[in-house]
């Protein structure tokens, strides 16, 4: 394999994701070494000047270049990582400052691809580069990012979207995955397969496949929607309707919809599936429960019932999930889909 260099820029600024800026560039060293140098792979840490940047984290980091000087070189990679700062009411707003913004947009023009981390989505679409794109970001700011960019076909879903010579990548653990897909853009998929087997990760998470655990992560902003999300957790092995709930909620079937719509932006049918998706997730990861039993303990009755919400939700099947996610040692499942 012949060596082609390839400039990996690292954007940093003040209050950016640590593991946004550390974890790409672990991923391309990984390919150097596997490769024998031969990716060409030279990543460094981009700022407005050489001072110390300090992370969301605390920890300081040291930039390799300075944009200025970058202005001559031709760089195959851009990476953009994000920042967010949290309210009062512990919602993320994500951060995008002009300056940051205005150094992005300069650099994107002299750069074959570009790629977000995580809520480094909010910079390249305040930089145009997401126009009349799709893209994706962390589930927590996709509204946002959605409202304050109607130009930008927003999906929450997937861990990263590639468009062209834009992609986007979805919560901070998802950079390892674009940062892999990356390198099988370039490389093959069996480069990544290499360095993924390093990084003790499964290659390759699909770009499709979804964000775990949304719809239960998402701020109830009343005690009443807080009180039914209990109610559901406590319940969830019991066949649960909206009559439930509403009587519940001491509210009817209508006024029950319309609040679910409103502070959660689902139905009440789909955020029990999702959270029964979610205990049922736990258990394949944890535990060497069977399948009928999974399906039972959840609330989905059948394995059927579970193998098809699986589908729906996170595009595999419970069983594959198990393979991929699971934190004891493989054994026998009693059923396979």
């Amino acid at each position: 394999m012949s060596t082609v260099e390839r400039l990996i820029v690292i954007v940093l600024f003040e209050g950016v994701d640590l593991l946004d800026v550390t974890g790409p560039p672990e991923v391309f060293f990984l390919a150097r070494r596997e490769t024998d140098e031969a990716a060409g792979y030279d990543v460094v840490l981009a700022a407005e000047t050489m001072d110390p940047v300090t992370t969301a984290a605390g920890v300081r980091v040291l930039p390799d270049i300075t944009f200025e000087d970058l202005s001559t070189r031709s760089i195959d990679t851009l990476l953009v990582p994000g920042a967010v700062e949290m309210d009062s009411h512990r919602r993320v707003h994500p951060l995008a400052a002009p300056s940051v913004v205005r150094r992005v947009k300069q650099l994107a023009g002299r750069t074959r691809r570009v790629a977000s981390v995580c809520v480094g989505a909010h910079i390249l679409a305040a930089a145009g580069l997401l126009d009349g794109k799709r893209a994706t970001t962390h589930w927590s700011t996709a509204q946002q990012l959605a409202a304050d960019h109607p130009e930008v076909e927003v999906d929450a879903d997937p861990i990263f979207i590639r468009e062209g010579d834009v992609w986007t990548g979805a919560g901070i653990s998802a950079c390892l995955d674009l940062s892999l897909a990356l390198i099988a853009d370039d490389l093959g998929e069996a480069i990544a397969l290499r360095v993924a087997r390093q990084l003790v990760m499964y290659l390759k998470r699909p770009s499709g496949q979804s964000q775990f655990s949304v719809p239960l992560e998402q701020v109830s902003t009343t005690r009443r929607i807080e009180d039914l999300r209990h109610y559901i957790m406590r319940n969830i092995g019991e066949p649960l309707t909206v009559a439930d709930l509403a009587e519940c909620a001491h509210v009817s079937d209508r006024q029950l919809t319309r609040i679910f719509k409103n502070e959660l932006g689902t139905t009440p049918h789909a955020y029990i599936e999702s959270a029964r998706v979610e205990m049922a997730r736990n258990q394949l990861e944890s535990t060497d429960a069977t399948l009928e039993r999974v399906a039972s303990t959840c609330g989905f009755g059948t394995v059927d019932t579970l193998v098809r919400a699986f589908r729906r939700r996170l595009d595999t099947t419970p069983t594959e999930y198990r393979r991929r996610f699971r934190t004891i040692p493989d054994q026998a499942c009693s059923w396979t889909p």
